[in-house]
């Protein structure tokens, strides 16, 4: 039975509700309809805004826009968005009278046949996550990228044969209400963020641990060697653990022997990869991600010479550390990605330097005390823009570093072009996400972008 026919045989005339109508929310309805559900769309936006969706979708769907329409929770299924927080009290309460709450990601995960990789973490998972698909094409599998990065792969399971690989970043918030997990699983690392959303550190593990967590005994989880919170997981997985880590460890990963990625297999011959000079990516924490990738390449079976290739070959994705143009002298580098304090101090110890940084956006609840220690220390000015400009000049107020507050991104990179000097880094790292400003990390990426290139054309 075809993926299609098993979802038909489940879900055709029964009454399904979604619950977001964004990217994911979009493709699931997409589907839904195309099986024979009997869909219920509703959003919090006006319907105004949804109307190029609505468009799409026809009058197959009965769409309420403007809140949570509390007939979407009156149905056999309820396909909730990742955007959505699942502690809304409709939520809460539906979850409480027995209501089946799904996503996306585990309808696919359930109808896939083919072999999925899913990687998750605090952070380097889109990095992680298209090396892993890069050393699969380099292997002459036939890949298919999606989750948080690339398109939902609901829609295009039809086209997905047992024999090809589906690779996925997921975030936490698309764990959140997995059934299912992936074949091979992944966590970079574990470090406090979106605790706006989940609150807790708790809580944040725990979705990050379905990524394992409904795995099979010969399932394989990589885990970061190096990262205390994601060493404390070994103990919950059901199936095998394979490490990635700076130290070579007891069982199969990979690990740094001197300057050179080594890939230890399951039946313990190991493989020299390349050395970290090899490697095109910029900073040690992109070490750390090409470990991880190496390990997952391992436990599905790739063979050394297409990860080699792969790994000297990737040049990194944009908006990550990425080097937009020289002007006057001034390295401007675009690391919109960074959305949490960790993040950007990992691309502030990535600069050999002196750094002009961008920091701001809007604050995700985390704690911000060891990168304001070190920001001090490390950069010559930061410029702070926002909603959280207010909070950063505090932060660092009375350390001794150069600190000018903008009000939003553009005269941020003004203030930015004043002080560099010929030879620094102006890096927009920002620490905290775009949402004050721009609808995701990219868009204000693009932005940064934008505003170098004009400065070099007026120059």
């Amino acid at each position: 039975m075809s993926a299609r026919e098993r979802a038909r045989a489940a879900l055709a005339g029964r009454r399904v509700g979604v619950i977001g109508l964004g990217r994911e929310g979009l493709a699931l309805s997409r589907f839904l309809l195309s099986i024979g559900a009997d869909v219920v769309v509703t959003d919090d936006k006006p319907l105004g805004a949804l109307a190029p969706a609505a468009h799409e979708l026809g009058d197959g769907v009965a769409l309420h826009a403007g809140g949570l329409y509390p007939g979407v929770l009156e149905t056999d299924l309820c396909f909730v968005s990742p955007g959505v927080p699942l502690d809304r009290p409709e939520l809460l309460s539906a979850r409480a009278n027995g209501v089946p709450l799904w996503n996306e990601t585990g309808l696919f995960l359930w109808l896939c046949s083919a072999p999925a990789v899913g990687i998750t973490g605090s952070s380097g998972k889109s990095t992680t996550t298209a090396l892993v698909a890069g050393m699969a094409a380099e292997a002459g599998r036939r890949v298919h990228l999606g989750g948080n990065i690339g398109r939902p792969l609901i829609g295009c399971i039809d086209e997905i044969r047992a024999d090809d690989l589906v690779v996925m970043e997921l975030s936490s918030f698309q764990l959140e209400l997995m059934r299912q997990s992936p074949t091979f699983a992944a966590v970079t690392n574990l470090t406090p963020n979106h605790l706006d959303r989940h609150h807790t550190m708790a809580a944040y593990v725990a979705a990050k641990r379905h990524i394992f967590a409904h795995q099979r005994a010969h399932d394989v989880t990589v885990l970061n060697a190096d990262c205390r919170l994601s060493l404390a997981l070994a103990e919950d997985c059901p199936g095998q653990v394979h490490w990635s880590g700076r130290r070579a460890g007891c069982g199969p990963g990979a690990h740094l022997a001197g300057d050179t990625l080594v890939l230890r297999r399951s039946a313990g011959e190991s493989d020299r990869l390349c050395s970290r000079d090899e490697l095109r990516l910029v900073g040690e924490h992109n070490v750390d991600n090409a470990l991880c990738a190496c390990a997952l390449a391992g436990a599905i079976g790739l063979p050394s010479n297409a990860i080699r290739r792969a790994l000297v070959a990737f040049a990194g994705l944009p908006h990550r550390l990425e080097v937009v143009a020289e002007v006057g002298g001034v390295t401007y580098i675009n690391d919109s990605i960074a959305t949490a304090p960790e993040r950007s101090l990992a691309a502030v110890r990535s600069m050999r330097s002196p750094v002009v940084l961008l920091a701001g956006g809007r604050d995700k609840d985390l704690p911000w005390e060891e990168w304001s220690a070190e920001v001090a220390r490390c950069v010559r000015a930061v410029v702070s823009f926002g909603e959280m400009g207010s909070r950063i000049v505090a932060l660092l107020a009375g350390r001794g570093v150069t600190v000018r507050q903008a009000s939003g991104l553009d005269e941020a990179v003004r203030l930015a072009q004043g002080l560099a000097r010929p030879g620094d880094v102006v890096l927009l790292s920002p620490g905290g996400t775009s949402f004050d400003e721009f609808r995701d990390f990219e868009a204000r990426g693009e932005r940064f972008r934008q505003l170098v290139h004009a400065s070099r054309e007026d120059g």
